[in-house]
């Protein structure tokens, strides 16, 4: 299929004598065409060339034209510049559009700005740095995130061309309150109420209430129609449903390699571009190495190694869009799930948005939480002055 061939304008008298000849020298005709009585055009094979400009006698024999491998390797040679030139070309735009040219952190805290700043740059995520893949930038987030729990409640690092847009939610510290102060349990954040636990104080609203950020669910002072008795500092838990907008990426395709935990010590022999372990005899089937060169000869090419392996997994995956958008929702509840504590979980999740990119799924999911949203208030007593 890829061999050779060439086209040859034959003309003579009895042109059909010459064509048996060529049969006859087991030489095989790829294509035959007569233009009139006296002239034939065939593609033969380059190698029976020869044979044919042998046998020619009387006939008159012209090259005409080439085909198959021939024809590509003179039409190289001939674009060779151009070729050069699209390669070079196409390697600097890959190259361009896999480097980051900005950072842009979405918060209008200046020092928050400032520890994601040195935190990206410790994880080489700064500008004209190279793309992350999907995997790596989901352990930056998770890495970040752990070690700045005090400071970061949600972090998210999206790709959008050349840019990388760094969105965080900081962390609310509660207000460290003096011994023995008397307090209301109120609501960490706008929710419905559907649990209230109280161990001191009253509780004043009802289950399914819809409170807002600092509404007193179970207050410290003790009334006695209508009028307050005594004031202690309440105690509580109280659990709301909540709302999120999760919004992740899921590519259709990607490469990955990570390492199972196993290592071994290895020594093998490197001769010409081959190496041979001999200990010990169950080798990784993929794996990670750092060679210490023990022994080499100054002529011949060969080199015995000592190596420090470390078995790796290669994963290769290619999703559907449908797999990718069922991969993208269980990385959406992944991401809900891992800002909950134990006693706090997800009541129902909705697909707000799919987008199909070129080479990823967006998804935008709406998460009902039922989540403990206790916090504290408190209670400034007001002082009598007398006259």
């Amino acid at each position: 299929m890829f061999q050779s061939k060439v086209i040859l304008k034959v003309t003579g008298k009895n042109i059909e004598r010459f064509i048996q000849k060529l049969y006859k020298h087991k030489i095989e005709i790829l294509k035959l065409s007569y233009p009139n009585y006296k002239t034939v055009i065939i593609t033969i094979y380059e190698k029976d060339l020869k044979t044919v400009m042998d046998i020619k006698t009387i006939y008159e024999i012209n090259p005409i034209g080439t085909a198959g491998i021939i024809k590509i390797k003179r039409k190289i040679k001939k674009s060779r510049l151009l070729l050069i030139a699209l390669f070079i070309g196409f390697g600097i735009l890959y190259f361009l559009s896999n480097v980051i040219f900005k950072i842009e952190i979405v918060h209008t805290n200046k020092e928050l700005r400032a520890l994601l700043t040195r935190e990206l740059e410790e994880r080489g995520i700064h500008e004209l740095s190279i793309k992350k893949n999907f995997k790596q930038l989901e352990q930056i987030k998770q890495d970040i995130t752990e070690k700045n729990r005090d400071k970061i409640e949600w972090l998210s690092i999206e790709a959008i061309g050349t840019k990388y847009v760094v969105r965080v939610e900081m962390r609310k510290l509660e207000k460290i309150e003096q011994p023995n102060a008397k307090r209301n349990v109120v609501a960490k954040k706008n929710a419905i109420l559907k649990l209230v636990e109280a161990s001191k104080g009253e509780i004043i609203k009802n289950t399914n209430d819809y409170v807002k950020t600092g509404d007193v669910v179970i207050s410290g002072d003790l009334k006695l129609n209508e009028e307050i008795k005594n004031t202690v500092s309440a105690e509580g838990k109280i659990y709301g449903e909540v709302w999120y907008k999760v919004t992740v990426s899921y590519p259709f395709a990607y490469q990955e390699t990570t390492l199972t935990g196993k290592e071994q010590t290895a020594y093998t022999l490197k001769l010409l571009n081959h190496d041979i372990q001999f200990y010990p005899w169950n080798q990784f089937h993929t794996k990670k190495a750092k060679k210490t060169k023990l022994l080499s000869h100054p002529f011949l090419p060969i080199t015995f190694y000592k190596e420090k392996q470390q078995e790796t997994i290669e994963i290769d995956e290619i999703n559907t869009e449908d797999e990718a958008i069922s991969k993208a929702e269980n990385l959406a509840k992944k991401k809900m799930e891992s800002q909950l504590t134990d006693k706090e979980k997800i009541i129902s999740a909705k697909n707000l948005k799919v987008e199909v990119k070129k080479s990823k799924i967006e998804l935008e999911v709406f998460f009902t939480v039922l989540e403990d949203i206790t916090s504290y208030q408190e209670i400034v007593e007001e002082k009598i002055e007398s006259e």
